[in-house]
């Protein structure tokens, strides 16, 4: 990392969400009523729980967004979960497109989302094109990998 790109990295910060703002999953919802609501619950809560594999993916993109570190691995399946997590601030997500969604479903117990999500990082923007795959692991949905 260039001493510019280190103090930029330094300087930057999250972004914090209030519970009115718009969620940036771009579900259309608030991000209290949306993926706040799931990242400021205990993983385990039954009562916030994602109920489609999509709905974690996008709760998963906002984690992205806010830098929630802790929400990413809880939601990470365990076989194939990093021991951690490190976030770059400075990498400001932006837009989120999902392309197609494969079973995923509240009777399924796998499940694909594919999508496109915008980011900036040093002056310049880039995408990320994933399917991602999602399994259920003791009746919830967890993030398995990404191809």
């Amino acid at each position: 990392m260039t001493s510019s790109a280190s103090s930029a990295a330094s300087a930057a910060s999250w972004p914090v969400l209030v519970v009115t703002s718009r969620c940036p999953c771009q579900s259309g919802e608030t991000y209290g009523s949306c993926c706040g609501r799931l990242h400021n619950s205990p993983f385990h809560d039954a009562a916030a729980r994602a109920v489609t594999a999509e709905r974690l993916m996008r709760s998963r993109y906002s984690a992205f967004v806010v830098g929630d570190e802790r929400y990413l691995l809880e939601s990470w399946h365990p076989s194939t979960r990093p021991s951690t997590l490190e976030l770059d601030p400075a990498q400001r997500w932006f837009g989120l497109e999902i392309r197609r969604t494969t079973l995923g479903g509240l009777l399924d117990s796998t499940g694909t989302v594919e999508f496109v999500a915008k980011f900036r990082l040093d002056g310049q923007v880039s995408e990320q094109h994933e399917t991602s795959r999602f399994v259920r692991l003791d009746s919830r949905w967890v993030y398995l990998d990404g191809a």
